[in-house]
């Protein structure tokens, strides 16, 4: 499981350094791709196959699924840590999430998420007002 937050920096060549609480979960490969609220989600090998089955299942027919499988399949690679422990992110995946300098990953249960530190900080300010109307609306799932 995936849990914590950490303050990283990308260099000019798009590498950055994954915690070590998160490498051996995430494994030798595994895949990065666009995320939503701005960010970038990190899945290791055995979760994308619990993902890409699902999504595999969704109907051609509903607009909303072959956009949403689109978008999340077109924007995903495989990735790589090197010796140092650091992972080449994409171009393209460093301009969706506007990635500079300053970046936080965290962990969200079966998944890391890459943000900028100002996305991050400006999400988390805004959401954090909303807490606890978020915490009563969970109720529901028997949390």
């Amino acid at each position: 499981m995936f849990m914590g937050e950490y303050n990283h920096t990308i260099d000019v060549k798009g590498r950055m350094i994954v915690p070590s609480k998160f490498r051996l979960e995430l494994g030798s490969s595994f895949i990065l791709t666009r995320g939503l609220d701005q960010c970038l989600f990190g899945y290791p090998m055995k979760e994308w196959d619990i993902i890409e089955e699902k999504l595999k299942t969704l109907p051609l027919t509903k607009k909303d699924a072959r956009a949403f499988t689109r978008f999340f399949f077109s924007g995903a690679i495989e990735c790589e840590l090197d010796k140092q422990g650091r992972v080449n992110i994409a171009q393209s995946l460093i301009d969706y999430a506007k990635l500079e300098k300053e970046c936080v990953i965290i962990g969200v249960s079966n998944r890391i998420e890459l943000w900028s530190k100002e996305i991050w900080e400006q999400y988390v300010n805004e959401q954090e007002s909303s807490f606890e109307e978020i915490a009563e609306n969970m109720i529901d799932f028997d949390l």
